[in-house]
This record gives C-alpha cells, sequence and structure tokens, in this order.
C-alpha cells in the first residue's frame, strides 16, 4: 500500500529495449504463440426496459487470446466527461496475454445519473457471466478506464449497490485500476444539479463517499499533479489515504511525473499490465 512519483526517465527505460514489464511480456507471448481474436459490437443489455438508445449505445467488443485458458481481462470504459467517446480496445493492452473487454455506454445530456453507471455495472455483469465461455476466468476480471471511464472503474467497485442490482458482489473483480478518474462527485454530474465546476462535492456519487476497507486491490493512476486536470491528482491521493485510513490493504497511488491528464493512459498502462500480472499470479 504505496504511494509514488514515476519520472518521465523511468517511464522511457520501460518503454526501450531490455528488461523491461512490457518487453518481458511480450517475449512470453511470442514465445507461447499466442494469438488473439477480436468479437465485435456485443449487445450487454437486453429484456424488458431496453429502449433504442440503450440498443445503439450499450455494446461492447471482446478481444481475447485463442491459445490461452483462465486467461485475465480487464473492462476498459473509455473517457470523455461523461458525455462523449467510444470504446476501443487501447494498443497497450494487444497481445499480452489478456483479454480486453472495451464497453460503450449512454452519454450525457441524453441521459443523467446515473445510467452511466449502470450501464457499467451491466457491462461488468455481462463479462462476469459469459468470460468463461471464451476460455477467460471469471476470478481475474479487472475494471479499468480512463478519466470518466477511471470515475465508473471506481463507483462500480466501491459503490456495491450497482452490481449488486445485477446479482453481483462487487468483491469478485479482481482489482480496480482508475486511470485520472474523479473520485470526488463527477462534474458532469455536478453541472446536472446547477453546482459549479470548482466546487467539489462528495455525495453518494463520488468513489470517496464509498471507501471501504473490504473493496477490490485498488490501483490509482493520475498525470502530473502540475499538469492534470485541477485537483484531479490531489483527490485522487485523498482517496488512497482515505483507503488507508479504513484499513484496506492493496490500495497504490503513482503519479506520473511529467504527462498531463491525456497522455498519461499510454504509460499508464505498463503499471496496469504489473498489477493485473501480480493479482493473477495470486488468483
Amino acid at each position: 500500500m504505496h504511494s509514488q512519483r514515476i519520472f518521465v526517465a523511468l517511464m522511457l527505460i520501460a518503454f526501450s529495449p531490455g528488461r523491461s514489464i512490457v518487453a518481458e511480456d511480450q517475449q512470453a507471448t511470442n514465445d507461447i504463440g499466442e494469438k488473439y481474436r477480436t468479437v465485435a459490437d456485443i449487445s450487454y443489455r437486453d429484456g424488458e426496459g431496453v429502449t433504442e438508445y440503450m440498443r445503439e449505445r450499450c455494446r461492447l467488443d471482446l478481444y481475447y487470446p485463442t491459445a490461452v485458458k483462465d486467461f485475465p481481462t480487464v473492462i476498459w470504459f473509455h473517457g470523455g466527461g461523461l458525455k462523449g467517446g467510444n470504446r476501443s480496445v487501447p494498443t497497450a493492452l494487444k497481445e499480452k496475454g489478456l483479454a480486453v473487454v472495451a464497453v460503450n455506454y449512454r452519454l450525457s445530456p441524453r441521459v443523467k445519473s446515473p445510467a452511466h453507471i449502470e450501464d457499467a455495472a451491466a457491462a461488468v455483469a455481462w463479462t462476469f457471466r459469459n468470460i468463461e465461455k471464451y476460455g477467460g476466468s471469471s476470478t481475474r476480471i479487472f475494471v479499468s478506464g480512463h478519466s470518466a471511464g477511471g470515475y465508473l472503474t471506481s463507483m462500480v467497485g466501491l459503490d456495491k449497490r450497482w452490481l449488486a442490482a445485477n446479482q453481483l458482489d462487487a468483491d469478485q473483480i479482481a482489482g480496480l485500476i482508475p486511470f485520472s478518474g474523479h473520485t470526488i462527485t463527477h462534474f458532469t454530474v455536478r453541472a446536472e444539479r446547477g453546482i459549479g465546476e470548482k466546487q467539489p462535492v462528495i455525495d453518494d456519487m463520488a468513489p470517496l463517499f464509498h471507501v471501504r476497507k473490504d473493496a477490490p486491490p485498488l490501483l490509482l493512476v493520475t498525470g502530473d499533479r502540475e499538469l492534470e486536470i485541477l485537483g484531479r491528482y490531489e483527490e485522487n491521493a485523498y482517496l488512497w489515504r482515505m483507503m488507508q485510513v479504513v484499513g484496506h490493504s492493496d490500495t497504490e497511488l503513482s503519479e506520473l511525473d511529467g504527462f498531463n491528464h491525456g497522455q498519461m493512459a499510454e504509460p499508464a498502462h505498463l503499471l496496469l499490465i504489473r498489477f493485473v500480472n501480480r493479482i493473477s499470479s495470486q488468483k
């Protein structure tokens, strides 16, 4: 359980030839001759009450290895302030011996909170119920995302009511890896309520409201505090600290020195892979 500031020079070393984590993972991938397949445009919401907009937006793509059994899976939520963006499988997570579930969700202003979180929870539930059909392990499912996707990651993992509505326990998630996500109430949610963007709020729509000792392992990653969106590093540092206060045993905070909000996602994938490998090895 620690906080660290990772400097640009270290990240450059990690992405250069040599004994970096990514290089070793790539070599392992090549050694066992893994191949990958994508199943696109899967609907993860059905049944009564599904609207035309749900049928349009509540879809995901599954990218997975075909020659590995019980592989870990990363559910990936895109950013965009809960108002924009579309799903894609991050290039840095391809051919790493894991599956990626890239998710679209409904967007504001066509919907209001908590519709975004409800969709995120439904996508997580779909993954738990279906990943074993493709050879994955339901005990090695991780949730991650950048910016708004990081906020959704923290909400579905810390606030247990959203997955409970899908008959799942949030503690079944193997780990949470939000990238530069709000830990206070999201600015789009605050705007819906007429609250200014510089007025912080911590209510039940804030991950910070739901700190708990028994949450899944948590890796918080932000960009440089001087280059990030206003207050983003500090609110993540506060969540890290409060998780320690309640006795959570596995919370990490990493600040990527020299990277702004948009730039930090690419190097953060290195930390995600290391985190997934560590937790998966314990399963």
